[in-house]
Parts: structure tokens; sequence; C-alpha cells
């Protein structure tokens, strides 16, 4: 008796082994057999998986950018016109004496006209103008670093009597921080509606396949498998459902990203920034794999539970 009991356990895990083999074997087949109903099953859920993922890539490119302009938190002093290049050292040197001040660049009117001069849409203005008088129009100008708080500096830095303008782009990143939270909250209502409609997409599909096939499942029934036994098939099935559509999801924000990379990249280099638009690492696009088969299976596995407990038969 107890040499049979391994065995018995043996054999039985070795049928569990097989049939799941053959369960995920079988509905690839079925899904191979009915290619344009397979194919429109597949569109409608990665467009439902796209729409969210796109969304969830264009927000990481932006707090990328917003990281990025954080990081630039430069405070620009422009000082009075009769300021002369000897007054603006003397002042640049008071300021780097400072605790709160990390730096302290100056820029003389001749660096400003050089810089203008190296942007081919102000060059033409500069030499129709006359150098010497854009240079008599530009005034000099302290870029300070903070160190610390930046707020508290630019708003101590206003009160220099020298300054007659002080640049400090903080609201608008406040501004970009809050749309970028708002637009994170968005993007997981989105995906959870999307994500909604394309369980019940493979819900619905797996109840037809169910359908066409209830005489054969009322037979299993009869001869007493389990609703295991009869549920693995159709989960097999909205896996495989899951994992084609998140795989043309993929592919289809592959298509947009390479279709914009170049765009947005030359359009960075006109503003000369390095700034690249990024899709998603493997490591992302594996977790979308894994989490549209999950979805495709979870859609199936309701469906299914459903179907097996509203005619699993009655003993008399």
């Amino acid at each position: 008796m107890s040499e049979r009991t391994p065995k018995l356990h043996s054999s039985r895990f070795g049928a569990w082994l097989d049939h799941h083999g053959y369960s995920i074997v079988a509905s690839l087949g079925r899904l191979l057999r009915k290619p344009w109903a397979t194919l429109l099953t597949v569109g409608v859920m990665a467009v439902a998986l796209a729409l969210p993922l796109g969304l969830w890539v264009v927000l990481g490119n932006m707090a990328r950018l917003g990281g990025e302009v954080r990081q630039s938190r430069d405070i620009a002093i422009f000082l009075k016109q009769d300021i002369d290049v000897a007054k603006a050292q003397a002042i640049a040197e008071t300021l780097r004496g400072r605790s709160d001040v990390a730096k302290v660049e100056l820029v003389t009117p001749p660096q400003a006209l050089e810089q203008l001069r190296a942007r081919p849409d102000l060059a033409a203005a500069i030499d129709a103008l006359g150098a010497e008088q854009a240079q008599a129009a530009l005034p000099s100008v302290l870029r300070v670093g903070p160190r610390g708080d930046e707020l508290l500096l630019a708003d101590s830095l206003k009160t220099l009597p020298e300054a007659e303008r002080v640049q400090h782009d903080a609201v608008w990143r406040q501004r970009l921080d809050a749309w970028l939270r708002f637009g994170g909250r968005a993007v997981l209502v989105l995906a959870a509606l999307l994500g909604l409609g394309a369980l019940l997409v493979v819900g619905n599909t797996v109840r037809l396949d169910i359908q066409s096939r209830r005489e054969e499942i009322g037979v299993l029934q009869l001869l007493g498998a389990s609703d295991g036994f009869v549920r693995r098939p159709f989960l097999y099935l909205g896996a495989w459902y899951g994992l084609a559509a998140g795989a043309l999801a993929l592919g289809v924000l592959t298509a947009a990203w390479a279709a914009l990379r170049q765009p947005l990249a030359d359009l960075a280099a006109e503003y000369g920034s390095s700034f690249a638009l990024r899709g998603l690492d493997p490591v992302s696009a594996i977790c979308v794999l894994v989490g549209a088969g999950l979805l495709g299976w979870l859609g199936a596995g309701f469906v299914t539970g459903h179907y097996l407990r509203q005619t699993r038969p009655v003993e008399r």
C-alpha cells in the first residue's frame, strides 16, 4: 500500500502536467484556426492597452523633461542699463560670498551679443540694427545658482538696488508638476476603464467559444470531470488572447516611437537641448506582456466559472 501511494500521486501529477500541456497547445490551435476572428479580438484589446500605455510613456518623458528643468535652477538677474562691467563684477563677487549662493556667472553685453548671434533667427536682425547699438541695448546679466531654497533666494535678489529684473522659472515648473500629477491620475483611471473593457472583450470571446463546445463540456461534466479540468483550456485561451494583444500594443507603441523620435530630437536641437524620446524598457515591456496575459486569464476565468456554476449537474 505504501509503495503504491507514491506511484498513484506521481501518475496524477503527470496527468495534470499532460493536461496543462495539451490545454496550452490546443487553445493556441483554436486561435490559429480562426485568424480573422482572433485578429479582431486581439486588435480591440491591443487598442485598449496601447492608449493608457502610450499616455504613460508620454508622462514619463514629460517627467524626465521636468527633472532636467528642475536641475537648471539658475536665477537670472538683469542689471540696470547704467551698471558697467566693473560694477557688475563687484556685485558678482559680493553675491559669491553669500551662504545661499552656490555660483555666480557674469554675462557681459559683448558675451550676450555673441550668444544671440549664434542663433540664425537673430543674426540678421543684429546685423541690420548694428553691432554697437545692439550691444548698447543689452544689460549685464548675473546667473546665480542657488544653494538651498531657491524661492527665498529669488525674493531676496529682487531687493537688490542694481537689479532691473529677476527672472525665475519656479512658477511654471510647479504648474508642470501639478499637470504631471493630474496626468498620472488620469492615466490610472483610463487604464482601469480600458482594462475592464479588454477583460470584457476576452470574456465575451471565450463565452462564444464555450457555447460552441457546450455539448462537449456537458459530456465531461457527466463523466465526473472537475471544474478545473473543464476550465483549464479556456483559461489558456484567454491568456493567449492577452499575450497577443500585449505584443500588438507594444508593436504599435514601438512604431509610434520610431516615427516621433527623430522629429522630436530635431525640435529639441533647435532649442539647444539634447532631449530624446524614450520608449518602454525591456523590463516594462515584459511586465506589459505578463499583465496582458493575466488580464486575459482573468476574463476567461470569470466567464468560465459562471458558466460551470450554471451548468453543474445536480445529483438526485
